[in-house]
């Protein structure tokens, strides 16, 4: 009997140690999969502050980042990105069909103004006014939604080209088309992306798929 009382009071210690032991390790697991995730949302949330306007990476000093994309048939409007701030946008309300156009200081950053410009049954003649005044110095910013061409003539496309574009002699009905250039730039622009519609690429019916086009563009040294 005296054995037998001995083996059952070990064997409880044993399964009170054990008990113990299974307890602390899975207090201490627990603790180490709740502070991971805490560690991993820090860096995250860090890593999101410094990339401006959703860039993979943050933008050198002295440039700025931007983010622009085109409307996705006439269904979505186009948005636009600059140091981070969202100029236009469907959910600001203030896009609309034909060209989006914003103006931003190249200097500062700072916007100037935006508008929306309707090249199917518009006026033209709103387009060259806005273009024409355009000041020295600033950043242009342009997408497209639904039909951009149109209503364009040859005053327009002369004065965007001077912008620095490539493909404004060819923006045509339906086209897609994203923009960043210059007042009075030298040299075309390396920022410019542009997809004709044509009904055997077409991703929507009868539209092109929208474009994006982000970077990097320095400021300018007043």
């Amino acid at each position: 009997m005296r054995v037998s009382g001995v083996l059952r009071f070990l064997a409880l210690i044993f399964a009170l140690v054990t008990t113990w032991i299974f307890i602390r390790s899975y207090i201490s697991l627990n603790a180490k999969t709740i502070r991971l995730p805490r560690w991993l949302s820090l860096v995250t949330k860090e890593i999101l502050v410094r990339a401006k306007c959703g860039l993979a990476k943050p933008c050198p000093k002295e440039f700025f980042a931007f983010k622009i994309s085109s409307g996705a048939a006439n269904v979505v409007g186009p948005t636009m990105c600059f140091e981070n701030q969202v100029i236009m946008s469907p959910v600001k309300n203030n896009v609309g069909r034909g060209l989006n156009i914003a103006l931003v200081n190249g200097t500062t950053g700072m916007v100037l103004t935006q508008k929306c410009f309707d090249m199917y049954s518009g006026e033209v003649k709103l387009l060259v006014e806005f273009l024409k005044e355009i000041p020295e110095g600033a950043l242009v910013l342009v997408a497209s939604y639904d039909d951009p061409g149109t209503r364009l003539n040859d005053e327009t496309r002369k004065l965007l080209s001077s912008l620095g574009s490539s493909y404004a002699k060819q923006l045509g009905f339906r086209d897609s088309w994203v923009f960043l250039g210059a007042k009075d730039l030298k040299d075309k622009s390396p920022f410019e992306q542009f997809l004709k519609n044509n009904p055997n690429t077409n991703k929507y019916e009868g539209w092109p798929e929208l474009l994006e086009l982000e970077g990097c563009v320095p400021r300018k040294i007043p």
